[in-house]
């Protein structure tokens, strides 16, 4: 793929009217998708993700794409069939390049409504904010994708030369189980150039970010025994310690008195170039004053470049329902983020080995695998790097930053091997206060139009480019 080093972006000014005088009818049918509860977990009303991709492929239609379909694949040894996925298809005049533009219309689960100051699934205009279930995450990068294409459609008319395929996902949210088998089955369907995942964070609010590095992740269960059953705490308690006691001290060996992971055989990453202030990052995670930071190192290294774990669930009664019983058996599930070059089926050895050789009193404990994700980075001199660069800041009008991600997004990993020719450029339409997953979450909107006017910026300069 021949790109100019020069970025003329010519159509710039036609590009940013265009994106404007739309932009509320872009926000109106975000707000239609958002309506639309779609959770691709089991334990909810999968029709609703059903009902979300109907209405996927019916923007793509508006917005000019003329070959759109539903697609699914199937996954593991039932061959159980994955949520709906949306394809749509311009073709590339010949000698351009293709452009895959990827994101996902399922969501998280809403949690406890008690802690939403609006409806979730209304969205909801607070200011510069757009709050909503999805109205980030990532509906708002299903609709940055339309809306580019849309703007770069009316502006180019027949000089829109580049192909462009847009593959709008059902179970990101769930763990993309039928991601590897869908990229196979439908890989002449997929294939391109040039793949944007709208599914990232900006540096900060009016500040974009192109992501060059992930976290991998690899998540399990680690199990406690003491004993053969339960019994009563005022017979037996003392000599025996109960088994979710037994669990704290396993699970607290998993970091050293600093907070660092101390399990050996987690490798850590190089440096990150990018300065992450104290002050900025409390801010953003909400960590109150009293608590003091874990870990060594620069905050970017710590947050992009070194392994984390988290408790993220344990077996253990409720307050309410609690008894005078000590528990025989403890469960936690543990999440383990990977410096990029990690491997997770070693990183699970690595935990597996500090579990077997752990001393706590001659109790049983196993750790069993679960999950796994490869982490990533990008060569920021690629051309499509390049390219995603100059629009940001052709859009932004401030020098963007290349930074790292301390989350995962695994099928990057599936990408990478399906696509190795192609440029993978992670860009953002969330910002630090975007409290994706969690409560009230919520899109800044002058930063969603400027990533909609680099996107399109970007499609119009590969459409001015040959391979």
């Amino acid at each position: 793929m021949n790109i100019s080093p020069e970025f003329q972006f010519r159509a710039k000014d036609t590009l940013e009217a265009e994106v404007r005088s739309n932009f509320e009818h872009t926000l109106q049918r975000l707000t239609e998708l958002v309506a639309i509860p779609s959770v691709a977990w089991e334990a909810y009303d999968l029709s609703q993700v059903e009902r979300s991709a109907e209405k996927v492929k019916e923007l793509a239609f508006a917005v000019g794409f003329e070959q759109v379909e539903i697609l699914t694949a199937t996954y593991g040894p039932e061959n159980t069939a994955g949520m709906p996925a949306v394809v749509a298809r311009k073709e590339a005049a010949p000698g351009h390049p293709t452009i895959l533009l990827y994101a996902h219309h399922d969501v998280q689960p809403v949690g406890n409504l008690k802690e939403w100051q609006t409806a979730p699934f209304v969205a909801t205009r607070k200011g510069d904010r757009l709050f909503g279930r999805g109205a980030a995450d990532d509906k708002a990068g299903v609709l940055a994708h339309l809306a580019a294409f849309e703007a770069t459609r009316t502006v180019l008319g027949d000089d829109f030369k580049a192909g462009v395929t847009l593959f709008i996902e059902g179970e990101e949210e769930a763990g993309s189980p039928s991601f590897t088998n869908f990229l196979n089955t439908y890989r002449d369907k997929l294939a391109a150039d040039v793949i944007i995942v709208a599914d990232s964070s900006n540096w900060q609010v009016g500040v974009p970010a192109l992501t060059t590095s992930l976290r991998g992740v690899a998540s399990g269960t680690i199990s406690v025994r003491v004993a053969d059953h339960n019994v009563h705490s005022g017979v037996f308690g003392g000599p025996l310690l109960d088994a979710h006691t037994v669990m704290v001290r396993t699970l607290a060996s998993l970091h050293n008195s600093q907070g660092s992971v101390a399990v050996e055989g987690l490798i850590h990453a190089p440096e990150p170039e990018v300065e992450y202030l104290e002050a900025n990052f409390r801010a953003d995670s909400g960590i109150l004053d009293s608590v003091e930071l874990a870990g060594t190192d620069s905050i970017a290294s710590r947050l992009w470049a070194q392994p984390a774990i988290s408790i993220i669930g344990m077996d253990v009664p409720s307050v309410e329902t609690a008894s005078n019983t000590i528990a025989a058996t403890s469960r936690a599930k543990i999440s383990v983020r990977l410096a990029p070059g990690s491997d997770p089926a070693q990183a699970h050895a690595a935990l597996e080995n500090h579990l077997k050789n752990l001393d706590v009193m001659g109790a049983k404990v196993t750790y069993t695998a679960d999950d796994s994700g490869q982490p990533f980075s990008t060569d920021t001199s690629s051309a499509g790097a390049q390219l995603a660069l100059a629009a940001f800041k052709e859009s932004w009008q401030v020098d963007p930053v290349t930074t790292g991600l301390g989350g995962s997004i695994p099928f990057i990993a599936d990408l990478t091997e399906v696509f190795p020719g192609a440029d993978i450029l992670i860009t953002g339409i969330e910002d630090p206060d975007t409290r994706a997953h969690s409560a009230n979450e919520s899109l800044y909107l002058p930063d969603f139009e400027k990533a909609i006017l680099a996107e399109a910026l970007m499609l119009a300069e590969l459409s001015a480019s040959a391979q």
